[in-house]
């Protein structure tokens, strides 16, 4: 496998030949950026819940194809990541989807245990909204919960495994 963001793995990704080829042909083609990740949406496949928003590189795309499962590139901790690896917590992929030039991903999934995808406890990683209010008023953006309660206390799942949120 190789990092340069430009090359992909021959065995799963075709070449980016010709704009037909990658908009309306069927072959999988995807482009990842300068970093050589490509942003990936998960959902829930049963609710159509907005779970998550990701990145993959090459080889967590190769892998989420092969095993069927999730797998992510943590910008964060700069490394590969199996998604429910360590909680158990994992997202089978019912269906994968990729955009019109190939450069974003969305996959429906089926969340195991208690269907929970947020480290932090929540059931989706979108738990908060802004309340949104009209400018002028002298206050800043809030934000509120839209979960009520955690789904699962994450330092009994994670212990101490460093949080991948970095300020």
């Amino acid at each position: 496998m190789t990092t340069n963001a430009n090359q992909m793995h021959s065995s799963f990704f075709s070449q980016r030949l010709t704009v037909e080829q990658v908009e309306e042909g069927d072959q999988l083609a995807p482009k990842f950026d300068a970093d050589g990740l490509i942003a990936c949406v998960t959902t829930d496949a049963t609710s159509g819940e907005v779970l998550m928003l990701g990145y993959m590189n090459a080889e967590a795309l190769e892998k989420t194809l092969q095993t069927g499962e999730a797998h992510y590139w943590s910008r964060s901790r700069q490394l590969l990541w199996h998604k429910g690896a360590n909680s158990g917590l994992t997202q089978k992929v019912v269906e994968l989807r990729i955009d019109d030039d190939q450069d974003a991903i969305w996959l429906r999934t089926e969340v195991s245990g208690n269907g929970a995808s947020c480290h932090v406890g929540y059931r989706s990683c979108f738990y908060r909204h802004v309340v949104l209010e009209y400018p002028g008023t002298g206050t800043t953006a809030k934000l509120a919960f839209n979960e009520s309660e955690k789904v699962f206390d994450p330092i009994s799942i994670y212990g101490d495994v460093p949080n991948p949120t970095i300020l």
